[in-house]
């Protein structure tokens, strides 16, 4: 078979290639007893090392296929960034408060733990849907880096307002997190870190060495498979590790999984819909969707776990959030696939989503 027709293959059929792997992480969860505690137990300081692996793997080609040179014509888009900033850090936050206690007012564990998700901006996965999506690849990276940075100032004091101060304010019960600035910068050093300098470095020596045609044209065809092949270890390790949960735990999955898919599709459409009004195009507009919508899931399950301990329900609420991301957000990539060539007249040539992700 020719690489044309194999590429058309895995195109044609990602949604299968990601639903086996979801079902294959929870056969594996369920029928190797002690799996997950395996899986969990191989960490270091809190970060689960196979999770770690399949993320670094999946962000590290496509961080190598930016264009570093053209960064400057993202940050010079100063309504890309704002409109990012607020969507990222006063609606996300917001909406995910109101949904957590108009939908779960009743159960304060799974709450306070779905209101700590919202908090946790996205600085991994988002790169994936970005690009297969066929979002502007230097502007995921300037967004990405920009909520980094955010995260690591505002994390704990939005933590504080939203678990603590408002609450407070409005006659409800508080709680509160532990979590420290170093736990933070932790989680954005190694899941953006790492990668983005591995994929600067590449560009930059592979140019210099060669050229960048041979760069664009040799090289990342040859990394470019190892981004979906991370993406599909990633599923596997993070329904494996939950497998267990989810089938004894079905009606709370369900309760969780219920503000979950209302903040997703609310914060895409919203980061679509801002898009749109600021005539960003389809690449600014895509790409900021999906920042909007995503959210960093290890930063929040560490915080949840290190604060209410490993079997609480904020933990279980942490966990549910990248179950009901993966699927809804994949989905979300042929949404917005299919609106291109209706809300942007005149697009570039169509490139298939796993093409994307191998060009």
């Amino acid at each position: 078979m020719t690489d044309t027709g194999r590429l058309s293959t895995l195109d044609r059929f990602l949604p299968v290639w990601i639903g086996l792997a979801i079902a294959a992480g929870l056969a594996l969860g369920r029928l190797i007893p002690g799996l997950g505690g395996l899986l969990s137990a191989v960490q270091v300081d809190g970060i689960s090392l196979p999770i770690a692996a399949g993320l670094l793997i999946m962000m590290y080609p496509v961080l190598a296929k930016v264009r570093y040179d053209r960064l400057d014509t993202v940050t010079a888009d100063r309504r890309l960034l704002i409109g990012s900033l607020l969507l990222n850090w006063v609606v996300g936050p917001a909406v995910m408060f109101a949904l957590a206690w108009l939908l779960l007012p009743d159960l304060p564990h799974y709450r306070t733990g779905l209101i700590i998700v919202g908090l946790a901006r996205c600085i991994a996965m988002v790169i994936i849907w970005n690009d297969l999506a066929c979002g502007d690849r230097e502007a995921a990276a300037v967004l990405v880096a920009l909520n980094s940075m955010f995260q690591v100032v505002m994390f704990a004091v939005l933590g504080w307002f939203y678990l603590s101060v408002l609450p407070g304010w409005l006659g409800l019960p508080q709680t509160g997190i532990d979590v420290s600035a170093w736990q933070i910068a932790k989680s954005v050093l190694i899941f953006l870190g790492i990668p983005l300098a591995a994929g600067y470095l590449t560009r930059r020596l592979g140019e210099r060495v060669k050229s960048r045609q041979w760069y664009e044209t040799r090289l990342l065809p040859r990394l470019g498979p190892w981004a979906l092949y991370g993406l599909l270890f990633t599923i596997v390790i993070l329904f494996a590790l939950q497998g267990d949960q989810i089938a004894s735990r079905p009606w709370d999955v369900a309760r969780i999984a219920v503000p979950l898919l209302a903040y997703f599709a609310v914060m895409w459409a919203g980061g679509y819909a801002l898009g749109l009004a600021l005539r960003l195009g389809y690449a600014r507009t895509t790409t900021q969707a999906f920042t909007a919508a995503g959210n960093n899931f290890e930063l929040a399950i560490a915080v949840a776990i290190a604060t209410f301990g490993a079997s609480s329900g904020e933990a279980l609420a942490g966990v549910v959030g990248p179950l009901i991301e993966v699927p809804v957000l994949v989905t979300l990539v042929y949404v917005s696939l299919a609106l291109r060539p209706r809300l942007f007249p005149s697009p570039p040539t169509a490139t298939r989503p796993v093409e994307r992700l191998r060009s």
